[in-house]
């Protein structure tokens, strides 16, 4: 199976591919990549530069263009495309029809990969976009059981990726509109969930508040780590009692399952980590490459170093097993 890894920066490009990366995934500095925030992404020299570097040392690099169009301002995702094929991505990755079915008539000969963004989780989906846009590979939404993806991978006529370590979102992807709601900029088409523009810390008593836009997502007593404020992992008052409505803070980790996920029909592993510096790309990258290689029993150790960079360093296999609460 391939190992598929981050970069939100050329500096943790660079370590991805030196760690053992089969493929690169990326975006340009705008809304056409759901991790648009400041200070990460690349732009159009940076990816030329990158495409090379990953070519040099045998590694594909896939860029994603994985928001939604507007009514009115296509061209910016259209040149999107037009510029990470003339720059030489290995894919693309996409989750809006009307951009697939431009890359398809523009460029039949491009590897077209849909995100997870487009939440293509059923049979039916999946195969009407290979059928239609010549999708070569469909990266899975995180609320599927393995099982669920082995009688998915019968089904269907391409590549199946899925995401096994990294952040956790509990929403079927593409779907979700709590940002939206909370800060008017929408993951979907703004590329921005929870935006530091709208995120505030302040203090009151002994405790420290987050707040999202007008909304306080969580209270953190004094010792608590803080985590970023985001609504599907606030910390609520709920038939009077307080806790995680959606979802605790803890990252996916389904290494231990790599073996049954081979079983099921995956082709390739995803890591999850744009906004994430290259000091953990390097080393998350590292482990999971030597984790896939070792046999099952040595594989524990390696990736329980992984579970010190998890978020609240706790991880859960989330919908693969479906132990969730």
């Amino acid at each position: 199976m391939e190992l598929i890894c981050p970069a939100g920066t050329p500096a943790a490009f660079r370590e991805a591919v030196d760690a053992g990366a089969d493929a690169v995934y990326c975006g340009f500095r705008d809304e056409t990549n759901a991790r648009n925030f400041p200070g990460l992404n690349f732009s159009r020299d940076e990816l030329k530069a990158a495409i090379a570097y990953a070519r040099q040392h045998g590694t594909m690099t896939f860029v994603a263009i994985n928001t939604f169009m507007r009514a009115g301002r296509e061209k910016l995702w259209h040149e999107a495309v037009d510029d990470a094929v003339r720059l030489g991505a290995d894919a693309v990755i996409l989750a809006d029809f009307g951009l697939m079915a431009y890359t398809a008539e523009r460029y039949p000969d491009q590897r077209l990969h849909v995100s997870v963004q487009a939440s293509a989780a059923n049979a039916d989906a999946v195969n009407f976009l290979v059928e239609t846009f010549r999708a070569k590979r469909v990266v899975l939404p995180r609320i599927l059981t393995i099982p669920d993806i082995a009688r998915l991978a019968r089904q269907i006529r391409c590549e199946i990726e899925v995401f096994v370590f990294g952040g956790l979102c509990v929403m079927a992807e593409g779907r979700c509109s709590l940002s939206s709601y909370a800060t008017g900029k929408s993951p979907n088409m703004n590329g921005v969930c929870s935006p530091a523009s709208h995120v505030r810390y302040r203090e009151d008593g002994r405790e420290l508040v987050s707040e999202l836009g007008d909304y306080t997502i969580n209270r953190f007593p004094a010792g608590e780590a803080a985590g970023y404020p985001t609504l599907c992992k606030g910390r609520f008052n709920v038939a009077d009692e307080r806790g995680y409505a959606f979802e605790d803070p803890v990252s996916l980790d389904v290494m231990d399952h790599v073996d049954l996920l081979r079983e099921a029909g995956v082709s390739a592993l995803k890591i999850e980590g744009r906004q994430r510096g290259k000091a953990y790309v390097a080393e998350v990258v590292s482990v999971m490459r030597r984790a896939l290689a070792a046999n099952a029993a040595d594989r524990p150790a390696l990736i329980s170093r992984l579970r010190l960079l998890s978020e609240g360093q706790r991880t859960t296999s989330g919908a693969y097993e479906k132990r969730w609460r």
